[in-house]
């Protein structure tokens, strides 16, 4: 994998990952009841497989028309998933974007990013302590370029979804997982090597409690 000095010069490189299910064996009545935000994990790792069911349950292809796990205006999709792996068993540490059509994860950044994600967002231990963190960023034009300001809303709400989606299926994987909005936006932009277009809205820091 590239660092961020140099990514430009070096091709990227994708992981297939494994593929989703489809038929959980967890009601979703009582995934919604036995939901909390959960700040502090073991330091047991996670399977790639339940790196790619969180991954699809937020990002991923539902159709052949393209069509999302998570509604979007105008089907536009204004959002950008970033995996960021610290302690995933075949996985090496390092930043992934997830591409949502092969589903799979194109290498980003190299190296464990939780301490510096963590000093980014006011010292919030359970990014620091997660296994892995789901990092949820937008591009509002593509969505302001038919809805103009309003656009913005729309993929703010469009987050919102996506995010809950990823907190569900995380329950059903018997994980935890937390909703962090407070952080540097202009570090966590850097850190994560983000274009000039991509405003980071969520980091989801996830591991088993």
């Amino acid at each position: 994998m590239a660092t961020l000095a140099q990514k430009a010069q070096l091709p990227s490189k994708e992981i297939k990952l494994p593929k989703p299910r489809f038929d959980g064996a967890v009601a979703l009545e009582k995934v919604l009841w036995t939901r909390r935000s959960v700040r502090q994990f073991s330091k047991h790792p996670l399977e790639l497989s339940q790196v790619a069911q969180l991954a699809w349950a937020t990002q991923g292809i539902t159709g052949p028309e393209g069509h999302r796990t998570a509604p979007s205006a105008g089907g536009l999709y204004a959002l950008e998933l970033y995996v960021i792996a610290a302690n995933v068993a075949g996985l090496p540490a390092g930043t992934y974007k997830y591409e949502a059509f092969t589903h799979g994860l194109t290498s980003w950044i190299e190296g464990d990013m939780r301490q510096q994600l963590c000093k980014a967002a006011l010292e919030q231990s359970s990014i620091g302590q997660a296994s892995a963190i789901f990092a949820l960023a937008a591009v509002y034009e593509r969505i302001s370029v038919k809805y103009g300001e309003r656009g913005v809303r729309y993929s703010h709400m469009e987050a919102g979804h996506a995010a809950q989606n990823l907190l569900l299926q995380a329950v059903a994987l018997d994980l935890g997982a937390v909703l962090v909005g407070a952080f540097d936006d202009a570090k966590v932009k850097g850190l994560l090597g983000l274009g000039k277009r991509a405003v980071p809205l969520y980091l989801i820091p996830t591991g088993k409690p």
